[in-house]
């Protein structure tokens, strides 16, 4: 690492009077620099070092400008980092009025950085404070829903700002103000084929609004009718009864035979885990029956192939056709269950996934054996033609 006399020769570097060329060394040097996390651990002993490349993403050279992001963006990947940026060199006001500029050329690295730092509670606090002060949730979810709100960036990694955010409670609040019809709009975007990032942050999102089963009976209202949103990802082409088709939601009936399923298995998990918070209380539970969910989910189970979302969706099967819980633990999410009982059940939880790990593992091995195989033929099949030929 840098000598105390180096560090200082390298802030001198990063002034904005420096000349252009220099300060492109300089910027170059703390990009591999901060590729590593012995590199991060160093700069974020150089708070002044830091804020003097802060400063340069208002450079006017384009490069530079993006090399100051690009370093900003592997600094805010390491959690030990959150602080001094958020604190001491105070990223957030700029970088949020910067993301308001619908002409901003950096705004998806701004948006990947605010993602970056919202990841862990603590920051992730500081962030919604600031975001309120700065800028507002309000306009944020503007900005997201607003197709073509920048030309210059695509804005996707919102979406996992948004779900990062909404793992404080007064950030739910106020996505599930009832008078602010804010999760309503984020509803389509579960289904947004350009880009898994957004649609996995809106599903991230849903699944931990889904957290306050308080707000359960309203979100599968027709109010905002959560249910078609999350279900119609996991459906497939295959056909249903009539009968079946008639209990469905409307949007799930007689679907057409080129009907594909999410194709993301960390995004079909999400959705089966957010089902599953719904069926927390008797009234989401009756909901997701009278809702015909057990069809849909039969004709998934058929089609996963993925150990780990098998096993989040036989969970969702096992309550639907389940008998109700008895009296006074209808609400699975406020029922208390003795600590000896909670470790068993953290053992038990800890067994399944390591067996689903050695499942997949084992899946995978099979598929690389199967590759192989299959390469080897070929091989055999090109020498016979070759040795055709040469005959």
């Amino acid at each position: 690492m840098l000598s105390d006399s180096e560090a200082a020769e390298l802030l001198s570097f990063l002034t904005p009077s420096t000349r252009p060329d220099v300060k492109g060394q300089a910027t170059e040097y703390l990009l591999g620099l901060s590729g590593n996390r012995d590199g991060c651990r160093f700069l974020r002993s150089k708070p002044d070092l830091l804020a003097a490349l802060f400063a340069l993403i208002s450079d006017p050279s384009v490069a530079i400008a993006k090399d100051s992001y690009h370093i900003l963006i592997n600094l805010s990947a390491d959690e030990t980092l959150h602080q001094v940026l958020v604190s001491d060199v105070k990223v957030l006001p700029v970088l949020l009025q910067k993301l308001l500029d619908p002409e901003y050329l950096f705004s998806d690295q701004i948006c990947t950085i605010l993602s970056n730092l919202s990841r862990h509670e603590k920051t992730c606090k500081t962030v919604f404070k600031v975001l309120q002060e700065e800028v507002g949730v309000a306009q944020l979810v503007e900005i997201f829903c607003t197709e073509g709100y920048n030309k210059k960036a695509k804005l996707h990694y919102l979406g996992p700002l948004l779900s990062n955010l909404t793992q404080l409670p007064e950030a739910r609040n106020y996505m599930m103000d009832k008078d602010r019809c804010v999760v309503q709009r984020l509803l389509p975007f579960t289904q947004f084929q350009a880009s898994a990032v957004r649609r996995g942050g809106v599903i991230g999102t849903l699944r931990n609004c889904c957290f306050d089963h308080a707000h359960h009976e309203w979100l599968l209202s027709d109010a905002v009718d959560i249910l078609p949103f999350l279900l119609l990802p996991l459906a497939g082409p295959e056909e249903l009864t009539e009968e079946e088709n008639d209990g469905l939601p409307v949007d799930l009936q007689y679907l057409p035979e080129d009907k594909k399923r999410e194709e993301d298995p960390d995004i079909r998990k999400m959705l089966l885990e957010t089902l599953l918070l719904l069926t927390a209380t008797k009234a989401g539970r009756q909901t997701l029956k009278d809702k015909n969910v057990y069809p849909i989910m039969r004709e998934f189970h058929n089609w996963e192939k993925d150990v780990v979302v098998t096993a989040a969706c036989e969970k969702l099967v096992q309550v639907l056709i389940g008998d109700e819980p008895e009296k006074g633990m209808e609400n699975l999410m406020e029922v208390e269950i003795p600590e000896d009982v909670e470790d068993k059940l953290k053992q038990a939880d800890i067994k399944e996934q390591e067996e689903l790990e050695k499942e997949q593992e084992k899946m995978r091995q099979e598929e690389e054996e199967e590759r192989r195989k299959k390469n080897n033929d070929a091989e055999g099949t090109d020498k016979r033609q070759e040795d055709g030929l040469m005959r």
